[in-house]
């Protein structure tokens, strides 16, 4: 009440000074600390060089409250030598104003650093500042008793209820700042599990995934009733979520279990070479709706969960990563069959990435109408470094090989005999 008291006098020795000429006075001490305090935080960070880690952190603060800090001391000392002459209700307001300032802006800061990183919340870290120091500026001149009770008296009625602009206002403030809360400790306990090293991958995905799941319906259930909603409506809401998802959101819904499905049974993990849907690569991550396939080309293919339960899927490396490589290959008839088939297995066993046990292996096919089809069978263990690199090597010395034996692959011949 005595803080009441005190600002209704600031407002009113204020109001006062407003009809004489001494306000003159103030408003250029005023905007004099203002231009000062600027050019000085200016001046600040033109000579600061670039610091990083903690020394980064405690700049970034330092540079929050140069301005309002430095403008603070400009107008206590301007109010200390014109209080001797006349009246200074414009400062004595203007100080308390520039002090939550300097709070509010480091309060902002630091908050920022304590939450996870977070893009939009670093850009709208002033907007965000501004916003809270209006409230607080309109509660020390005293006009926010006044405004909330005008929004409360713009309402209507929805039945027994009455729904005013404060009440929805009041309402979206408590739901960001529950949501902002719940996301933040979803993250930073997101983070740990993921750090923890002793757990599967599959594992930590999944169970930092429901916890992000509760700690957001948490988060809800505690907003709704300080918002004024009374959570027994939810009930009808999910009644009819229920009906939505049973007719129009089978595929989202399908999808989502799913992917908890594949999780949690491990039939297909982050780092796996699979091919499914016709696209073969690694997959680099698991979502609660969908898969990411990374090609060899660098392409990535997003997996519905769905087709990954319901669709035959090829894991390359479910047990191990060994991997058999087929090479086809076809020489000519007059070719020494025995000398080729010794070079290729020769060739395969030189290269750095193919197995030595089993050993390669060359099969005679199909004796062909060009020539004798041969296929060359190796075993490597690092399939995700990609076969057709492999494929090319292994056949460019076959060919050096061939070319220096004098073993020939034909090409397709056909002989036209013209009778008269």
């Amino acid at each position: 009440m005595n803080n009441t008291q005190e600002i209704r006098n600031l407002l009113f020795d204020l109001f006062s000074d407003l009809q004489q000429a001494d306000i003159w006075w103030q408003l250029g001490v005023l905007v004099f600390s203002l231009v000062l305090a600027w050019l000085f935080m200016r001046l600040i960070r033109a000579q600061v060089p670039v610091q990083e880690g903690a020394w980064k952190l405690g700049m970034g603060g330092v540079n929050r409250i140069t301005f309002p800090l430095a403008a603070l001391l400009l107008v206590l000392s301007g109010k200390a030598v014109l209080q001797h002459w006349q009246h200074v209700a414009l400062l004595n307001v203007t100080v308390p104003l520039l002090l939550s300032l300097a709070l509010v802006r480091l309060a902002v800061y630091a908050l920022r650093h304590i939450f996870a990183p977070s893009g939009w919340l670093q850009t709208s870290e002033r907007f965000i500042a501004i916003l809270i120091w209006s409230g607080v500026a309109l509660h020390i001149t005293g006009f926010l008793p006044e405004i909330l009770q005008a929004m409360d008296d713009l309402s209507f009625h929805v039945g027994k209820n009455k729904i005013s602009l404060l009440l929805i206002l009041s309402g979206l403030l408590s739901v960001a700042v529950t949501m902002l809360v719940a996301l933040w400790i979803a993250s930073s306990m997101e983070g740990r599990l993921m750090r923890a090293e002793h757990l599967n991958m599959s594992l930590r995905v999944v169970l930092a995934k429901f916890l992000r799941a509760v700690l957001v319906l948490i988060g809800m259930l505690v907003a709704l009733p300080l918002a004024g909603i009374d959570i027994t409506v939810l009930s009808v809401f999910g009644g009819a979520l229920g009906v939505g998802i049973g007719f129009g959101l089978q595929k989202i819904a399908s999808n989502y279990v799913s992917g908890f499905i594949i999780l949690l049974d491990h039939s297909i993990r982050i780092g796996d070479l699979v091919t499914v849907d016709n696209r073969y690569g690694t997959v680099t991550k698991i979502t609660s709706r969908y898969a990411v396939i990374k090609g060899s080309d660098g392409t990535e293919a997003l997996i519905p969960n769905e087709t990954l339960i319901t669709s035959t899927v090829l894991n390359h490396s479910y047990t191990n990563h060994e991997l058999r490589v087929f090479i086809p290959l076809q020489v000519s008839y007059d070719s020494p069959l025995e000398k080729a088939m010794e070079i290729m297995m020769e060739e395969a066993g030189k290269h750095a990435r193919v197995m030595q046990e089993p050993p390669p292996q060359v099969f005679l096919k199909n004796f062909g109408d060009s020539g004798i089809d041969l296929e060359l069978s190796a075993w490597i263990n690092d399939p995700e470094e990609g076969q057709q690199n492999l494929r090319s090597e292994i056949n460019l010395g076959i060919w050096r090989r061939f070319q220096q034996e004098g073993i020939e692959i034909p090409y397709p011949q056909r002989v036209v005999r013209l009778v008269s």
